[in-house]
């Protein structure tokens, strides 16, 4: 069985580590604990065709936003985030939070999250279009901007 690294991937303040990747599920699955620090939002809303994602609540609570419905989720808690469904997650408690997510099938990795760290460690605002292209190349659609 192929052994999985584990390292933690910093995107901003989130933090990402990779427990099981896709070769080691034989392409079933991926699972990944991200800790949320406390009064942050993340990621860009978004929704992808090629996996479901299903998220266990470990500790504190994240708000998701899934279809416009807020939804929080904390430990023992968990939601199944459907395939096209528009997504994203914020934490606006006092207390930093952490979730486990699988998706499934294992179509999504950390690669997606380096690409997505490099992009921000750049000098500067984000470059929205360099983010989109990133998102799409791993089967995310980013979320038209809400009207103003």
């Amino acid at each position: 069985m192929p052994a999985v690294s584990g390292d933690q991937i910093t995107v901003g303040a989130l933090r990402v580590r990779f427990l099981v990747e896709d070769d080691a599920s034989g392409g079933s699955v991926t699972l990944f604990e991200c800790e949320v620090p406390a009064q942050s939002s993340m990621p860009a809303p978004h929704s992808h065709d090629g996996f479901e994602e299903t998220i266990y609540g470990l500790e504190g609570v994240t708000t998701w936003t899934v279809d416009g419905e807020a939804i929080e989720i904390g430990p023992g808690e968990a939601i199944c985030i459907p395939r096209g469904s528009v997504h994203g997650f914020a934490n606006h408690r006092a207390a930093d939070a952490k979730f486990v997510a699988v998706a499934s099938p294992g179509v999504f990795g950390p690669a997606y999250f380096r690409e997505i760290a490099a992009v921000l460690s750049s000098d500067g605002p984000p470059d929205i279009a360099a983010l989109a292209a990133v998102m799409r190349r791993h089967g995310l659609t980013p979320a038209a901007p809400s009207p103003t």
